[in-house]
């Protein structure tokens, strides 16, 4: 019985990975060893335990945010966006490669919705990329990392779920997450610059004629028209919330219209685009509100059975034998491992609760912490074998690309995320500098 918690842990763990669902997992695993460790009186518990977080405002930023990003999928707004972006680097070897950074980049602080990203980009860049030249892994890499970029740009939903979890301010984690993204977006250009500069023939350059027969004027109309859609939105939703006019629920509502604005501005507006939209948001919010209450069961009998005191135990000997860094490494070690085999929300909901408090408690930054969390859950749509990531571009790729492509193609990728979660670990500021200026302590 001592041990119950760590036996529940392990028996949630096999479960998920004989593939069955996560909410129902969380939900049934938590039944059995409630009744087991606490018997029925269990259920007087669970009930409040689940009003009190499905009660809780800030989620209501959650369909909001979804609506957003679905709405600007139907929008048409990447494909313009795309072509554009493909024009302004197209000189560069490698640029083409380069606008899909850029473009998933926009489209990651637009939507926030990574299946939306990578489904559209795959769509519309990796046909684009492989009739130009490039080779496979390069064109299916790059596609699979630009659209994870929406896990970390603000506005993120991950960030809106961490932040309700550990009890962060969302518009701290908002702004804490600028400068790492921006990071994140510089490494993997950097990456495809080096990578085309001594192997040209798996990223080429776009040919000089066709440049040519686009005049600058043309050029500039075109950016105009293309850019200006995803900074309205990113001005609205971030500028508002930036400046204190509204909450991050009033934010995301901002961006609901937002997106539903720029949807009849592009003439795609109808009532059966309203529906299909509003279908998708409602099957996609009851997915992460089901898990939401299953992950509240799970937190309430994993604590009742003493889990988080088996984790601070074994947390607190390796703060005795090891420095907080080593502990921190150890920590994020975990979650990036845990990655391969589970996505973000599993590992939100099931190890952040856990591992959170009691980091705090050691004296990390919460608003750091947070940020680096959600760097590294951001590598577990990359990483093999279960990275949805390459499940939403494998979907959607010609035939003749292959699982193999995609899996070579994203590890270079997942190098340089690496290198960003150590740039972002070394140096704190770059995740709390930006909040404290805004925001004050």
């Amino acid at each position: 019985m001592e041990y119950l918690a760590a036996w529940m842990f392990l028996a949630l763990t096999i479960v998920l990975m004989f593939g069955f669902p996560v909410a129902f997992t969380l939900l049934g695993t938590s039944l059995v060893f409630g009744l087991v460790g606490f018997g029925w009186s269990f259920f007087d518990l669970l009930p409040l335990r689940i009003w009190g977080r499905m009660s809780n405002v800030t989620l209501i930023a959650v369909p909001l945010f979804v609506f957003m990003g679905v709405m600007l999928e139907r929008s048409g707004l990447a494909e313009d966006l795309l072509d554009t972006m493909a024009i302004v680097f197209g000189r560069l070897r490698g640029g083409l490669a380069m606008s899909v950074v850029v473009v998933g980049a926009l489209l990651g602080a637009s939507t926030g919705i990574v299946g939306a990203t990578v489904v559209t980009m795959g769509l519309l860049a990796v046909p684009i990329m492989l009739r130009r030249g490039y080779q496979k892994e390069m064109a299916t890499g790059t596609v699979a990392a630009s659209g994870t970029l929406g896990q970390i740009i603000p506005p993120s939903i991950v960030l809106v779920l961490i932040g309700d979890i550990v009890g962060v301010s969302v518009g701290d984690l908002f702004m804490g997450a600028v400068l790492p993204g921006m990071i994140l977006v510089g490494l993997f250009l950097v990456y495809i610059l080096i990578a085309a500069y001594f192997r040209p023939d798996i990223a080429p350059a776009v040919p000089k004629e066709e440049l040519d027969a686009i005049s600058p004027r043309q050029l500039m109309v075109r950016m105009c028209k293309a850019l200006f859609p995803p900074l309205f939105l990113m001005v609205s939703v971030l500028g508002s919330l930036f400046a204190g006019i509204a909450s991050p629920t009033e934010a995301a509502a901002v961006g609901a219209v937002g997106a539903s604005l720029l949807s009849i501005m592009s003439k795609k507006f109808n009532m059966s685009l309203l529906r299909q939209v509003m279908i998708t948001n409602v099957s996609m919010t009851c997915m992460v509100f089901i898990i939401l209450c299953g992950a509240a069961a799970f937190g309430l009998v994993f604590r009742g059975l003493g889990g988080d005191e088996i984790v601070r135990e074994y947390l607190g000997g390796l703060s005795q034998t090891y420095s907080k860094g080593a502990v921190l490494a150890i920590v994020m070690a975990v979650i990036f491992f845990v990655g391969f085999f589970l996505d973000f929300i599993e590992i939100t909901f099931i190890h952040v609760p856990v591992l959170a408090p009691i980091m705090l408690e050691m004296g990390f930054d919460p608003v750091w912490f947070c940020i680096l969390l959600a760097v590294n859950l951001q590598t577990s749509f990359m990483t093999p074998p279960f990275g949805f990531s390459l499940f939403y571009l494998k979907a959607v790729t010609p035939p003749d690309v292959t699982t193999g492509h995609i899996y070579r193609g994203i590890i270079p990728f997942v190098v340089f995320q690496l290198i960003g979660l150590t740039i972002v670990a070394l140096f704190p500021g770059l995740a709390t500098w930006l909040p404290h200026v805004v925001f004050g302590d």
